[in-house]
């Protein structure tokens, strides 16, 4: 049985790793294969390194959703945690995968402020570095996300994409990635 792909997005600062790592433990000690994908990490990991610019972002995006496609398409479930700040790069994992779930991580933009655990929007205020979205690019929600967390804490959304993500799996025991 093929796997799939969880997205989790929502602003910076929101929870969206935070709730992908609690997800990842959580199949991984049930014996499930799974894989995070953070969309930092990965950034970190590409060469020659991402940038932010429009095209630059479209093609992390596109890179990012084939990747976690592929993987998915190996068996395991794939957490992705990435802003992917347009619905089209979401759609377009979507179109990819072979099994998609959304996960909105819906955090009002001033609590991702006040979180702001690598500084991006005081840098963002200070001009020293670009549109970040929620500060300087527009972030579109998502408009039917099979999941909404009020955070990386939230328990009932991470109990909601876990129930959607083991009905892929029937297997355990195939190995964590």
């Amino acid at each position: 049985m093929s796997g799939g792909v969880v997205w989790i997005t929502g602003l910076p600062s929101s929870g969206k790793s935070t709730l992908a790592a609690r997800a990842h433990r959580a199949l991984l000690g049930e014996g499930r294969a799974s894989c995070l994908l953070d969309g930092d990490e990965v950034r970190d990991a590409l060469v020659p390194r991402p940038g932010y610019d429009p095209r630059a972002r479209d093609d992390f995006y596109e890179t990012l959703a084939r990747l976690a496609a592929l993987l998915a398409r190996q068996g395991p479930i794939v957490i992705v945690a990435a802003t992917a700040h347009r619905r089209a790069y979401r759609e377009r994992a979507r179109a990819l995968a072979p099994r998609l779930i959304e996960v909105y991580v819906d955090v009002a933009p001033a609590t991702c402020r006040e979180r702001d655990p690598k500084g991006l929007y005081h840098a963002a205020g200070a001009g020293e570095i670009g549109a970040l979205p929620g500060a300087g690019a527009d972030y579109e929600a998502p408009l039917a996300p099979e999941v909404v967390a009020r955070g990386g804490e939230d328990e009932a959304a991470l109990a909601a994409l876990l129930e959607r993500a083991r009905s892929w799996s029937a297997s355990a025991g195939a190995g964590p990635w």
